[in-house]
């Protein structure tokens, strides 16, 4: 076993050494329903028309212009308005991680409600910002009081609102949004809202962006169905994306990705029809489990359901046993006690989740 000279360790952040990585479960031969990805592929015909797209490319040239013509799609798949700009990023993980490089001014801070989406607060710790955690109610609702509380004690440079939130699921009280919203403004911070789960909710907060200039609506099209691909866009007030954009490194988007981004948008009525299936058999889902004895689900707009059982360890080992892998989000917050977040698969996956819950419970 090779070790590091402890003189070259004293090199390295000591907050980074006591930091924990981000674990990626192994999935080899499992069903696998823990990271929120679409499970359906694209058929043969789509896949063999890309496939020669993908090889017809100049890989020995840096990314140019295909990368705007990708923004403008981007743009109009959204519905961007008039007047704002659109960012682009190695998945939406690189767009955190480059507004916490921006924003790190002397004592700026980032504040999220909790248990929320981790990269928030690692990207804040990494550029030594720091982060304010606001407890949820116990049903996952946004505590307001205590929201503005917070924003009025830390006036933090950004606010992330997750909707719907990583792990539950679910999209908080309009009401509360919006007054969170109004205070972050009222301090001069940023509100960053994240709509990673886009496809499989019921609303958008694209309009936030035409009534708060202070406000970035930020997306992935990991959800969307191409989470291999490593595609997140953020839309905002053009002046405000100007600065964030000069922290994006050069070339950030390779030609690769962006040419499969651009024949997925060609082609948005096939994944479009992916995410209607995938809410249908959310709502499968929500109903067969509710039915289950000690299992209690939470509502959930997004392709993933978070559920309460009597004991969490002892199901996950016994689904994980049966083939099929999920994500223990017990030991997360206290809040999530004893939870389990369950991934919406497909017809077939979803019937071998539901059996392996029934014999774990």
């Amino acid at each position: 076993m090779s070790t590091v000279n402890p003189s070259l360790m004293q090199r390295i952040r000591q907050d980074v050494q006591s930091m924990h990585a981000y674990a990626i479960q192994d999935s080899a031969g499992m069903v696998k329903l823990d990271a929120m990805e679409n499970p359906h592929r694209l058929n043969a015909d789509l896949q063999k028309a890309l496939g020669e797209r993908l090889g017809a490319l100049a890989l020995n040239r840096y990314p140019g212009e295909r990368v705007n013509e990708l923004r403008h799609a981007l743009a109009a798949y959204a519905g961007m308005p008039e007047g704002f700009d659109i960012m682009l990023g190695n998945g939406s993980d690189e767009l955190i991680s480059l507004l916490a490089m921006a924003c790190d001014v002397p004592g700026a801070s980032v504040l999220s409600p909790l248990p929320g989406f981790v990269m928030y607060a690692m990207s804040a710790q990494l550029q030594g910002l720091a982060f304010h955690g606001v407890p949820l109610t116990a049903n996952f609702e946004l505590d307001e009081a205590a929201m503005l509380a917070a924003i009025s004690q830390h006036k933090p440079s950004i606010v992330y609102l997750a909707c719907p939130n990583n792990p539950t699921g679910n999209i908080w009280n309009d009401d509360t949004i919006e007054k969170t919203v109004l205070a972050q403004g009222a301090q001069g911070g940023l509100v960053v809202m994240d709509e990673a789960y886009q496809p499989f909710a019921s609303r958008s907060y694209i309009d936030r962006i035409t009534r708060h200039s202070h406000v970035l609506l930020m997306r992935t099209l990991s959800k969307f169905g191409l989470a291999g691909v490593r595609l997140g866009y953020m839309i905002g007030p053009k002046a405000l994306v100007a600065e964030i954009d000069k922290v994006r490194p050069p070339y950030n988007i390779s030609v690769l990705n962006a040419e499969c981004a651009l024949f997925a948008l060609e082609h948005a009525e096939v994944f479009a029809e992916q995410a209607k299936d995938l809410r249908e058999q959310r709502a499968r889902l929500l109903k067969e489990l509710a039915s289950m004895p000690g299992v209690k689900p939470f509502p959930s707009e997004a392709n993933m359901i978070l559920v309460r059982v009597p004991d969490a360890a002892k199901t996950f080992e016994g689904l994980k046993a049966q083939g099929v892998l999920i994500k223990n989000v017990s030991k997360m917050h206290p809040l999530l006690a004893n939870c389990l977040r369950l991934t919406v698969g497909t017809a077939q996956e979803n019937t071998q989740l539901l059996a392996a819950m029934k014999a774990s419970v």
